[in-house]
């Protein structure tokens, strides 16, 4: 990402002030700020300054999980709700918006196959992370191909 209107934001202090500078201006701008469910980092700065003005907006490119923020603002944000964030309560008014199919986790073929291509089978497979229905659903594929293996689901 080399153009002219790049600007890398490389510390704290710089984050902190970028932030108010948008949020007081409203200027046109596009942030990028990764946390994978708005749960802390740099992204929780700019929600809370932004989330409340109408003149900005949210993308969220890919899935944000049962139990975060992320997965508030876009149920929520969309009828004028509000998301909890560092213990404050952020009306939502800007406008909030999903591309759906990006994500950088796995799929179940995925996870599938990469279980299978082990060299040695683990003796247990621990699903930890994901929407309940799908880790029961990928720990019965997981022991319905591979027998041997006990599958975890906490």
């Amino acid at each position: 990402m080399a153009f002219d209107q790049v600007t890398t934001v490389a510390d704290h202090a710089a984050h902190l002030q970028m932030v108010r500078g948008l949020a007081r201006s409203g200027r046109p701008a596009i942030v990028i700020a990764a946390s994978g469910m708005c749960s802390g980092g740099r992204i929780v700065n700019y929600l809370k300054a932004m989330l409340g003005d109408p003149r900005h907006d949210v993308l969220f490119c890919g899935y944000q999980a049962a139990g975060t923020a992320g997965r508030a603002i876009q149920q929520h944000g969309p009828r004028g709700g509000w998301v909890d964030l560092d213990g404050q309560r952020i009306d939502i008014r800007a406008q909030v918006h999903t591309l759906a199919g990006y994500s950088a986790h796995a799929d179940q073929q995925d996870l599938l196959h990469f279980v299978g291509r082990m060299r040695s089978a683990p003796r247990q497979v621990r699903l930890v992370h994901g929407d309940e229905g799908a880790k029961q659903a990928l720990a019965a594929c997981i022991r319905q191909r591979h027998p041997g293996i006990e599958v975890v689901v906490p």
